[in-house]
């Protein structure tokens, strides 16, 4: 690095020790260093410009996989060309190693909108814990006030506003006249629409599975119930997908249009629901001349899928569809593909108006989800409660029903605003829940909620909260020197996986596999608690790669000999050991609130042989 300064070349990146990157911004500020090879994290900064800027690339690798520069993150470091006062314009050059950039791409990284902000709020078990030991705020409070919930808040005062006119809309409603053979109505209304969403339930799950989407082939016939169609037969003419799902082209019957526009004639669904029509899927007929539409379905809008295949020539259909949408050749006769087609969607839905027999989710389609059984189990019990029903033989049924409607439909709305209001609606709460449920199976809160022993002892790290503390009430660091606790714990703050290595004495080897054995305890119970994070990826979290390297280095080895024990970067050595020195202090302060002077001593030599020579240097900006 000196024999590159000298000459006046530069390397700034994370791997290098903090003072000589400390040494190689001064040099650059002062207009010392004329080329510097630099990360991402210094051509942010705003405060050194250059007078020109070379992309080495217009990939970069995000933590997961390689991706395009984002439109923010190039302006911000092509920003950095031209100094004020010294340039009157700058340089930005971008290397071309491989293939030419096309200039969409080109165009979308300069000029394309900029990232949207993402809330980094995250809830820690040491929020949690520290909140519950305060009665002024409560954790729904803190999550209120944190940027991810921004967006469903911010609508708070129009939804508080629309709350107060629906409940005067309520109050101002005639209550339905609930006698004689209208004593049911309530429950037919509430049966009639369980009947729906457990229909819609089964729709999903047939939708999803493998077999369903193997019987949506080219030819099936299907019953159609979207926003243009309301149980309308069509047939299947192609299956494609897009990014998100599978799409289906299809042929579905409709009433011709008395006008040009497309809203007229639309099918709707019928205002007072009788038993026909919610048992049964009462398919639509034309009530006039009998047209027909091509429709891209989404897996939402297949209401059910027929036993029925109709032969048709998909490709030819869709063709000769396309060309009469064209104006020139709007008025000619559709093909005789087409038109059988349509007949034969016609014919059968004459000969079955309840709907024709559908595959069975179980039998036909071998689909054995419990959901699935369950939910055709409770379907056919709604259907026969819907088929017994008395109200539906009042003449005064229809007014009833309408005016019940009306209501339940307030009422559903007036729900809908006091949840988007009230905390439940906090996206972070089922979380939150998860993790107060580990700390009670864990033992450090009570069923009340209060903060026990081992929560108190929590409170204290800044990280790795469980799994210190379970280490120190498992007496899992007692008996280790103050060295080796030191070099097993960097496994907690090491940022660079890697292998322990076959060197490490055999109280380490033991050490880092009680680790591991008590993080995975802890990743069980979280899982069983409902949390998302798998128990190998909180294994994973721990990386003992550098706990040789600790270890000498606690012993008393020069910086010099060190760097040849790893292959890992200084820089990051000397990260892992400054964070490695703030936790052995965090657990000097637990060590002694629950009374182990011996282990907080341990603690304390532990920091202080970390803390000497090049690692803990000063800082050259404080001198």
């Amino acid at each position: 690095m000196s024999e590159l300064l000298h000459r006046g070349l530069g390397v700034h990146h994370s791997g290098i020790l903090p003072i000589l990157k400390e040494i190689v911004e001064m040099l650059f500020s002062r207009g010392l260093v004329k080329v510097l090879f630099a990360t991402e994290t210094f051509a942010m900064g705003v405060n050194m410009p250059a007078r020109t800027v070379v992309f080495d690339s217009m990939r970069k690798h995000d933590g997961s996989a390689f991706r395009d520069l984002l439109p923010g993150e190039y302006v911000q470091m092509a920003g950095r060309a031209g100094r004020r006062g010294l340039d009157p314009t700058g340089t930005v050059i971008l290397l071309c190693k491989g293939r030419v950039p096309e200039m969409v791409d080109l165009h979308r990284m300069m000029t394309g909108k900029p990232s949207q902000l993402q809330s980094q709020f995250r809830l820690t078990y040491t929020m949690i814990l520290n909140l519950l030991r305060v009665d002024a705020l409560r954790v729904e409070d803190m999550m209120k006030r944190s940027f991810s919930e921004f967006p469903s808040r911010k609508d708070s005062k129009a939804h508080e506003q629309a709350l107060a006119e629906l409940t005067k809309k309520l109050e101002a409603l005639e209550e339905p006249d609930l006698t004689g053979q209208l004593a049911d109505l309530p429950e037919y209304y509430s049966w009639g629409e369980e009947l729906t969403e457990t229909r819609s339930l089964i729709q999903r799950r047939v939708m999803e599975s493998v077999n369903g989407l193997k019987s949506l082939s080219a030819g099936r016939v299907v019953v159609v119930k979207s926003q243009e169609h309301h149980n309308a037969l069509g047939v299947v003419l192609q299956v494609s997908s897009n990014s998100t799902s599978r799409v289906f082209t299809t042929l579905v019957l409709c009433d011709k249009p008395a006008s040009e526009d497309p809203q007229e004639g639309r099918p709707a669904a019928p205002a007072v629901p009788y038993p026909d029509d919610l048992v049964g899927f009462k398919l639509f007929l034309p009530e006039g001349p009998c047209d027909h539409t091509v429709a891209r379905l989404q897996p939402g809008d297949v209401a059910a899928i027929t036993t029925r295949v109709l032969r048709v020539n998909g490709e030819k259909i869709l063709e000769d569809f396309s060309k009469r949408q064209q104006p020139k050749f709007k008025k000619d006769p559709p093909l005789a593909a087409v038109t059988t087609a349509a007949q034969e969607l016609l014919r059968l839905a004459q000969a079955h108006p309840a709907g024709p027999p559908t595959l069975d989710p179980v039998n036909d389609l071998q689909l054995k989800d419990v959901s699935v059984v369950e939910g055709g189990l409770r379907a056919r019990k709604l259907e026969e409660l819907i088929r017994g029903a008395q109200c539906v033989h009042s003449p005064r049924f229809p007014a009833q029903y309408l005016r019940l409607q009306e209501r339940r439909q307030v009422q559903k709305e007036i729900e809908r605003l006091r949840f988007l209001l009230s905390d439940q609606s906090l996206l972070l709460l089922p979380e939150y829940h998860q993790r107060v449920e580990v700390l009670r199976t864990l033992g450090y809160v009570d069923e009340a909620g209060t903060v026990k022993l081992a929560g108190r002892v929590a409170c204290a790290m800044s990280s790795h909260e469980l799994l210190l503390t379970e280490l120190m009430f498992d007496n899992a660091l007692s008996a280790l020197r103050p060295e080796e606790i030191a070099a097993l714990l960097s496994g907690l703050v090491c940022q660079s996986p890697g292998d322990t290595g076959e060197q490490l004495p055999s109280t380490l080897k033991q050490g880092v596999e009680r680790v591991r054995a008590v993080a995975k305890r802890i990743g069980e119970v979280q899982v069983a608690c409902g949390l998302n994070q798998t128990v190998e990826e909180f294994v994973g979290e721990l990386n003992f790669g550098l706990v040789g390297v600790v270890y000498e280095w606690a012993r008393g080895m020069p910086f010099s000999e060190l760097a040849g024990l790893s292959g890992t970067p200084e820089g990051l050595v000397v990260r892992c050991i400054q964070r490695l020195a703030e936790m052995c202090r965090s657990l000097r302060g637990a060590a002694r609130l629950v009374g182990e002077p011996v282990l907080g001593a341990k603690m304390e030599t532990a920091a202080t042989l970390l803390r000497r020579d090049i690692v803990f240097a000063a800082s050259l900006y404080t001198q």
